[in-house]
């Protein structure tokens, strides 16, 4: 009996031992990350139900520039951004009769941007822009109920415009979001939207947008082709390795930048990772059988590409442009670039806000991005001018 006990002991120790080293061993096989450079960001916020990722990442940018300019930390209200934006892009939708161009919840990173220039900003407690009995934005309705107003309107067969409508439309979004406030207190201090602004410092003119497609010239600007740029907002386009090397700088002086970008491939997942494994060869890449291989479900396909490290796409501006061509590449989601990390390989990766929360993500609403996913699924990155080399610049005619 008594060599029993200690033969079923031993054995206990043996299992556990081996679960140590299997879990030891899972870990290791998985991604590590070491961050070089983590530049100050603000809380990850949720977004939730609602399209307004461009908002979220252009108020995360600027909430970073006062950050370090000022040493304020702050939450801005996405709603007032939302809701001034909404109402200039249904006035355009109608101007245009509703024909070649399009009204959608969506945006630009240049949306946020124009409105703390034109109407300013406010702290999240002054338009907290929730009215519905909901904790976290949900927009599903209030994008239907606006888009069918509009639509309605601009197939009406009206000869002439009655001079409410923007009104009525409006008080639409009133109701969901609540209405814009003309004056707010701010610790203390009674400020306009537009003297908050000018409190914080920000300006519309020390931030500059950079793309890299070959179907323009390098060096001058154009509004990049994507149905939320309806502001025609103009970007410089810059060779691929030179719009690298403006991400790399910038991270490197203490800056963050507001990114566009494709999240639909494969190797960017919930869990926090944006790789570019070679999708096609994906049997050969993880060692699989290829029948097994075939047998999978897309799911379990994108879950052997991003568990651990795998060799990567090597990205080229011929690809890049093939990708945005032929719709491979789409301007999908908006987001925060911060910083720079290293795997257990030395692999660069980019560190990345993300307004997915932080209760479903590995990594607490963090994504670390493979410098060839971001060399392939750029669509353009907004930062500050003085964090962009002086000879790239110099190129631009910009001083």
């Amino acid at each position: 009996m008594k060599k029993i006990v200690i033969l079923a002991a031993v054995c206990a120790l043996a299992f556990h031992a081996k679960a140590q080293e299997t879990e030891k061993a899972d870990t290791t096989e998985g991604f590590q990350f070491e961050v070089i450079k983590s530049n100050p960001i603000t809380s990850v916020k949720n977004q939730n139900r609602s399209s307004t990722c461009w908002c979220f990442s252009g108020l995360s940018f600027l909430e970073s520039e006062v950050l370090r300019t000022k040493g304020i930390e702050l939450d801005l209200s996405e709603m007032f951004v939302v809701s001034h934006t909404m109402m200039d892009r249904a006035t355009y939708f109608v101007r245009q009769y509703g024909e070649g161009t399009s009204y959608a919840p969506g945006g630009n990173i240049y949306d946020v941007i124009y409105c703390m220039e034109n109407y300013g900003l406010c702290p999240q407690e002054a338009m907290p822009g929730i009215l519905y009995g909901d904790t976290l934005p949900n927009h599903n309705e209030v994008d239907k109920v606006t888009s069918a107003f509009l639509n309605a309107l601009t197939g009406s067969g009206l000869k002439k415009l009655s001079p409410v409508w923007k009104n009525a439309f409006q008080s639409i979004w009133d109701a969901y979001i609540g209405q814009r406030p003309e004056t707010f207190v701010y610790e203390g201090k009674e400020y306009t939207p537009q003297s908050f602004v000018k409190y914080l410092g920000l300006k519309e003119d020390d931030y500059i947008t950079f793309t890299s497609y070959t179907h323009h010239p390098f060096y001058k600007s154009f509004a990049v082709e994507v149905p939320d740029n309806w502001r025609m907002h103009q970007a410089y386009n810059l060779p691929l390795d030179e719009l690298m090397r403006v991400i790399d700088a910038a991270i490197d002086g203490g800056y963050t930048m507001a990114w566009g970008a494709d999240v639909s491939e494969v190797g960017f997942t919930r869990k926090g990772i944006g790789v570019m494994p070679d999708a096609d060869h994906g049997a050969d890449l993880t060692g699989s059988d290829m029948a097994k291989w075939l047998g999978m479900s897309e799911i379990d396909r994108r879950e052997e590409l991003t568990k651990k490290p795998l060799p990567e796409l090597e990205i080229t501006q011929e690809m890049r442009q093939k990708a945005y061509d032929n719709w491979e590449t789409q301007d999908d989601h908006g987001m925060q670039i911060f910083g720079i990390a290293k795997d257990q390989n030395g692999k660069l990766y980019y560190m990345v806000k993300n307004s997915w929360g932080t209760q479903k993500s590995k990594y607490k609403g963090i994504w670390y991005v493979s410098r060839s996913y971001m060399a392939y699924k750029t669509n353009d990155i907004t930062v500050h001018k003085s964090a962009v080399p002086k000879d790239i610049l110099k190129k631009l005619g910009i001083k």
